[in-house]
């Protein structure tokens, strides 16, 4: 095989493990709306479902302190009272889960969806159960208020 050709396979391979690799979908490309529509496995459990986040509409104004109280009720068993973590799940007040590497949308994805297994070894997340985009909002809005308050922006 030609060199050129060699180096357009080598260059297309890497390019479909960065792909393949990819978590979320880029902010910057594509609309959630209609991700929101398109068919996708659920990561957690295996099943197939519709991508559906609920998000807020546009002008909502998420509370932290809301957040702070909906978080205790439905992540703390997990992520620790202060989003810390726990032997069962990594802490959210960390640099891995700083905005340009989870953006919010993540967050929402991973309450409704569940979460394969990637940075940590604590097992895959399960779908967080009867959370709407609205709390689901309120919470991330407390963990970027805690992570600013460490330096994590």
């Amino acid at each position: 095989m030609p060199t050129t050709a060699r180096l357009l396979t080598v260059a297309c391979l890497a390019l479909l493990a960065l792909t393949a690799c990819s978590e979320t979908p880029d902010p910057d490309t594509g609309d959630p709306a209609e991700q929101e529509t398109s068919g996708e496995s659920n990561a957690a459990s295996g099943s197939t479902a519709e991508l559906d986040y609920s998000l807020p509409p546009d002008d909502f104004s998420a509370d932290p302190e809301a957040g702070r109280s909906l978080f205790r009720s439905n992540c703390m068993q997990c992520h620790g009272e202060e989003a810390r973590g726990t032997d069962q799940g990594p802490p959210l007040i960390h640099r891995i889960y700083e905005p340009s590497h989870h953006p919010d949308i993540t967050f929402h994805r991973a309450a409704a969806l569940g979460v394969n297994q990637h940075h940590w070894e604590f097992g895959d997340m399960p779908p967080v159960a009867g959370i709407t985009g609205e709390e689901t909002a309120h919470i991330i809005a407390w963990i970027r208020q805690e992570q600013r308050a460490v330096g994590i922006d």
